[in-house]
C-alpha cells in the first residue's frame, strides 16, 4: 500500500494481479470478485482432498481466516467466531433474549438481520425508519439490530447514535456489517457494537461460505448466549468433543463456531490477506470516490439516487427496469425493488463508472 500526503492509494498493480473481471462488474453488494491467490489456493485444497491428503492445513486457514478478520475489525481474535450464515448468528441472539423482549430494527433491513427475531413468536419486533433508530430506542427495548450499510440502497446507519441510546436505556446493540466490512473502517463499528456479524462474499471478496460473528466483551454478555448451534467445534478442544455432549465449551467465541465450510475458509484466508495488504482506508477511498463520481453524472443525466452519503452502493429509483439490458452490454448491476443499484469497489475504475453512465445517456 502506498501512501501519498495524507491520503492512502490503492495499489493498482496488486488489485490487476488478483482480480480479473470479465465485464465491467459493479454488483459487488450482490457478490464480490475472488481473488486470484484464493483461487489457486482453493485449487489446491481440493486437489489434496480428492487424493486422500490431510485436511489439518484447511483447519489452520480458518484459524488464520479468524485472526485476519479480527484484525479488521480490531477486536481480539478470542471474540471471533467462524460459520456459514449471518441468520444463524442473529438467530443465536434471538434465543438469548426472554420472552416478550423488545427487537427495534429498521423497516426494510435484509432479512437474515431481523427474521430470526420475529420467528422467535413471543418477542416484541418494533421497525422504524433507519434515520429515526436512535430516537427510537426507548425504555424496555432489549436489542437494536441493523445492518451498518443497507443492502438496498446503501443508506448507512449512524452507529455512534444508536450505541448511545442503546446506552442510556440499558439496551444492547447488534450490528451486521455484511455491506461494509471491506470498505467501511469496521473497527468503529465493532467498539461500539455488542454483537456484529458479516458474511464475507461481499467487500471482502472471499468465497461464499465464510461468516464471522463478534461476540460481547464483557462476560454478563458472552455468557447470556447459550451455543445452541454449536457441535464439535465449540468445544475447549474440538478433537476430545466429538462425541456425546460438549462437556467443555470452548472459553473464547469459538464455542459459537459452526462446522467450518473449510474451502471457503481456504480462500477467505487469501482474501483477507489481500484485503489487509491493500488497506481497508484506501479501499474506501477509493469506492467511495467511483460512487460520487456515478451520483455527479447521474445529476447531470437528470437522475437522482437514494440519497445514502458516503457510501459506494448506489441505488437510482425507476431504472431498475434497464438491468437486463445494461446486462446484455456487458454491465453487472442489480434491480432491487425497481431501483438500479450499483456497487463500486476496489477492482472498479473510472472508466468503468463512465461507461456505465454512458449506458444510461443512451
Amino acid at each position: 500500500m502506498q501512501t501519498s500526503g495524507e491520503h492512502q492509494v490503492l495499489d493498482a498493480e496488486l488489485v490487476r494481479a488478483q482480480y480479473s473481471p470479465a465485464t465491467t462488474y459493479l454488483n459487488t453488494a450482490s457478490s464480490g470478485l475472488l481473488p486470484a491467490r484464493a483461487g489457486a489456493a482453493m485449487r489446491t485444497a481440493i486437489a489434496d482432498m480428492s487424493q486422500g491428503r490431510s485436511p489439518d492445513s484447511l483447519f489452520a486457514d480458518v484459524e488464520e481466516a479468524r485472526a485476519a478478520f479480527a484484525r479488521i475489525a480490531g477486536v481480539p481474535v478470542e471474540r471471533v467466531a467462524t460459520g456459514g450464515s449471518v441468520a444463524v448468528y442473529t438467530g443465536l441472539i434471538a434465543a438469548s433474549l426472554p420472552a416478550g423482549a423488545e427487537v427495534l430494527t429498521a423497516e426494510g433491513d435484509f432479512s437474515s438481520t431481523v427474521n430470526p427475531f420475529h420467528v422467535r413468536g413471543d418477542l416484541k419486533v418494533r421497525a422504524v425508519p433507519l434515520d429515526a433508530l436512535p430516537d427510537a430506542v426507548r425504555p424496555g427495548t432489549a436489542l437494536v439490530a441493523v445492518s451498518a450499510a443497507q443492502s438496498a440502497d446503501g443508506r448507512v446507519a449512524d452507529v455512534p447514535a444508536l450505541r448511545a441510546a442503546t446506552r442510556a436505556h440499558g439496551a444492547r446493540l447488534y450490528v451486521d456489517v455484511s455491506q461494509a466490512a471491506g470498505w467501511y473502517p469496521v473497527a468503529t463499528l465493532a467498539a461500539d457494537a455488542d454483537y456484529l456479524a458479516s458474511v464475507a462474499f461481499k467487500w471482502l471478496t472471499c468465497p461464499r461460505g465464510a461468516v464471522f460473528f463478534v461476540g460481547p466483551a464483557d462476560p454478563e454478555g458472552f455468557e447470556a448466549l447459550a451455543p445452541v448451534f454449536g457441535g464439535w467445534v465449540s468445544g475447549e478442544n474440538p478433537w476430545d468433543s466429538c462425541y456425546g455432549p460438549v462437556t467443555e465449551p470452548a472459553r473464547s467465541a469459538r464455542r459459537f463456531d459452526e462446522s467450518q465450510s473449510l474451502i471457503a475458509y481456504t480462500g477467505a484466508r487469501q482474501s483477507l490477506a489481500v484485503i489487509e495488504e491493500l488497506g481497508p482506508e484506501a479501499i474506501r477511498a477509493h469506492d467511495l470516490a467511483l460512487a460520487d463520481r456515478f451520483r455527479a453524472g447521474l445529476a447531470r443525466l437528470g437522475h437522482e439516487p437514494v440519497h445514502a452519503p458516503g457510501s459506494p452502493i448506489v441505488s437510482v429509483p425507476e431504472l431498475g427496469v434497464r438491468q437486463p439490458t445494461l446486462q446484455r452490454a456487458g454491465l453487472e448491476l442489480s434491480n432491487r425493488a425497481g431501483n438500479l443499484r450499483a456497487s463500486f469497489h476496489l477492482y472498479n475504475t473510472t472508466a468503468d463508472v463512465d461507461r456505465l453512465l454512458d449506458a444510461l445517456s443512451g
